[in-house]
């Protein structure tokens, strides 16, 4: 087996990739109907662009919705190899500020705290998240403590350029045609929704968008984004009796009436939840956004119904049209999409084993583009890239992981020719 020298040079080349793309503005946008969703994805959608035409890749084309493809030729002799895939999503989540991000890099990790932001105090500390102990010795890349970092999936898109670049300079490593896609909009549920499969051209693909070493995932959450309006009636408080119908007690009452205990703190595992993410309200108006998520899709279709339910309640207990609520679909379950083509996952997973990575195969609490491209006919499990704590402040990553992360690339490309 040919050996992947990854030495310093191409350590930096990552390292550096990855800061670049970290700094360049990204967030996305639920409310907005275009695609791309914000005028700021477009800046990155560019920049790599530009990028992987200077790095001689083919067929570079950046579409009018944001979508960018390329292609690493094949340079078999005789090629009758399937075509497969890598993608990544450049978006980063509304959840927290992701503009003006200001990448720190901690060399040789001694596994105590850091502090991210002298002027703050913030810290991150593996008191608090013990998954950084695993990481002594690394070197970390972190936030300063006031927006979120972007490995979610900033890191999956440098591999991803990173093993191609490494794939272009090394013709001696054998491998078939190998598709590439970066998509914006991930982060709400949208970043499949325009991809073009057929053009993309791959019988299988994988996005490169898990967190630790190892994850390998096909299962994820079915999921569904749901928006309650309740209309209110302000009047002088002074003399409101019989008469004020306040909005943001209407909100206060509609969240009471869901489980408690189904809310992403409260579950884990294939557990499911309802998930409220921001809510506006005053006297006259109010207005709830939640995500729905369950792995089993009988129970999916009831919380769903159960929320529609509880608008019926509070128009039944307050009035006709007081309240209503809107359910749009995400994406699926990918699971029953590979049944009948499990070398698809057991490729990946002996591609980690030979970057010396113990594959860690799992149910996402999420999702990712995948899902919605399996659904689409183009088969797609998810792969680590490395990011942790993702969507905050506390984000990080480590650079040795990203590296792993190119290697199982690679090999991949080298399995898949000698199949």
């Amino acid at each position: 087996m040919q050996t992947i020298e990854f030495n310093l040079e191409w350590k930096l080349k990552l390292q550096n990739r990855f800061l670049n793309y970290v700094k360049i503005y990204s967030t996305s946008d639920p409310e907005s109907e275009s695609t791309p969703s914000t005028a700021q994805q477009w800046n990155i959608a560019k920049y790599i662009f530009e990028e992987l035409q200077n790095l001689g890749l083919e067929n570079v084309e950046l579409d009018g919705n944001g979508y960018i493809y390329a292609f690493i030729p094949s340079n078999l002799e005789n090629d009758d190899e399937p075509t497969i895939g890598f993608i990544a999503h450049y978006d980063t989540s509304p959840d927290f500020n992701g503009e003006n991000v200001k990448p720190q890099i901690w060399d040789d990790y001694d596994g105590g705290d850091l502090v991210l932001n002298k002027e703050t105090g913030f810290t991150l500390s593996p008191s608090k998240f013990e998954n950084l102990k695993q990481y002594v010795g690394r070197t970390l890349i972190t936030t300063d403590g006031t927006t979120l970092l972007g490995a979610d999936d900033k890191a999956g898109v440098a591999e991803i350029v990173t093993a191609a670049e490494y794939l272009l300079a090394h013709p001696e490593i054998k491998h078939g045609r190998i598709a590439i896609g970066f998509t914006p909009d991930e982060e709400i549920g949208r970043g499949a929704h325009k991809f073009d499969v057929e053009k993309f051209g791959a019988e299988w693909a994988y996005t490169m968008d898990g967190s630790e070493a190892g994850e390998l995932e096909y299962e994820n959450f079915n999921a569904a984004g749901a928006v309650v309006n309740i209309h209110g009636l302000s009047v002088h408080p002074g003399y409101a009796f019989g008469k004020m119908v306040n909005a943001g007690l209407l909100a206060a009452e509609f969240v009471s009436m869901l489980p408690q205990n189904e809310t992403p703190s409260t579950t884990k595992g294939y557990d499911g939840f309802y998930h409220l993410t921001e809510l506006q309200a005053n006297v006259s108006e109010a207005k709830l956004q939640y995500i729905i998520r369950d792995h089993d899709a009988e129970k999916f279709e009831a919380r769903k119904q159960l929320m529609v339910s509880k608008v019926e309640e509070l128009n039944e207990k307050h009035g006709s049209g007081i309240a209503e609520i809107e359910i749009k679909e995400q994406y699926r379950n990918m699971k029953q999409q590979f049944e009948g083509k499990m070398h698809i996952i057991d490729i990946a997973a002996q591609a980690m084993r030979d970057a010396n990575v113990e594959p860690k195969i799992k149910a996402i609490r999420g999702g990712t583009d995948g899902a919605q491209l399996s659904y689409m006919g183009l088969p797609c499990p998810n792969i680590f890239a490395g990011g942790m704590n993702f969507h905050g402040p506390y984000e990080y990553v480590a650079l040795e992981t990203m590296e792993k992360a190119v290697k199982v690339i690679i090999n991949i490309a080298k399995a898949v020719k000698k199949k």
